[in-house]
């Protein structure tokens, strides 16, 4: 084996790990994959001969790419980054919990919508240190900062994430109850029903995948009737599914599906609910579970 093949060996060791960090900076899976591509392209072009920590060295190097990718989206004057929902990591309902967790990489859509907000930087000190480790010194370069600034930036962060996105109910099988309760008052009509399974503060999200964009409806009484509407004039059929690593449903229309749902349970209630109703990425999902 030669150089390059035992690179590449060691780079797809750690490619899932990469997928997992580039998830988390762009919120989409197709972008995810081009940005560990972009990496690869990086590595085979770099000396490797003074890497101490493989993994880590490939860590930052795939950061700094999904920051040239974020910066690049603003510089081109692209629609806003919460325009759009991030792109969902749909799963069977009854996956094993260590898989659910790999393969949702343990992030839920809520807080995936909150790291859309930020700046692109900010995003980056975040993710690669709460959520990776990565120590703000191996930071601090990709972003062009010192560690101190760096810190900084992943602390402001942190405290928009705390304020904006609340930690969902732990037990996957009070989350389902919620969100079956949820599916039995929109599917039969009952408004107070589901007022009632709603915290007063929900709030629900809406891509279509046309403009305007990113819909939201806030308030239990607005959520309720316009999940009734939803229901009464939309999908034919919902299956339970995980959406990262939480309860949620597919909705399908003549055996296809329509959309994809995910709901954040806080306290015995819906609290959030992402709708995602853009055909043209339902298509691009992996959702051969459903035939099975």
């Amino acid at each position: 084996m030669d150089e390059n093949e035992y690179l590449a060996e060691r780079f797809e060791a750690h490619r899932g790990h990469l997928r997992s960090v580039a998830y988390r900076m762009l919120g989409s899976l197709s972008d995810a994959d081009d940005a560990v591509q972009e990496a690869w392209l990086k590595v085979v072009r770099a000396d490797t001969a003074d890497v101490a920590n493989l993994g880590g060295w490939l860590t930052t190097i795939v950061g700094r790419v999904c920051l040239d990718m974020l910066r690049s989206r603003t510089s081109r004057r692209e629609e806003p980054l919460d325009a759009r929902l991030p792109d969902p990591v749909v799963t069977r309902p009854d996956a094993d919990p260590e898989h659910a967790a790999l393969t949702a990489d343990s992030v839920g859509l809520a807080l995936l919508v909150v790291l859309e907000s930020l700046a692109p930087a900010e995003r980056l000190a975040f993710v690669l240190h709460d959520m990776f480790g990565v120590p703000f010194e191996e930071i601090a370069p990709v972003i062009g900062r010192n560690p101190a600034a760096a810190r900084q930036l992943a602390s402001r962060a942190r405290r928009r994430v705390r304020g904006a996105a609340p930690a969902p109910d732990p037990d996957p099988g009070r989350q389902r109850a919620v969100v079956d309760a949820f599916l039995q008052a929109a599917r039969f009509g009952e408004f107070d029903d589901l007022v009632a399974v709603l915290h007063p503060d929900v709030v629900l999200r809406a891509d279509t995948g046309v403009a305007p964009g990113l819909l939201e409806v806030r308030g239990a009484e607005n959520v309720a009737r316009q999940a009734r509407a939803f229901r009464s004039g939309g999908a034919e059929e919902s299956r339970p599914a995980l959406v990262n690593g939480a309860a949620g449903l597919v909705n399908l229309s003549g055996g296809r599906p329509v959309s994809v749902m995910s709901f954040l349970v806080v306290d015995g209630r819906v609290a959030e609910i992402d709708l995602l109703l853009d055909r043209a990425r339902i298509g691009g999902l992996d959702l051969a579970f459903l035939d099975g």
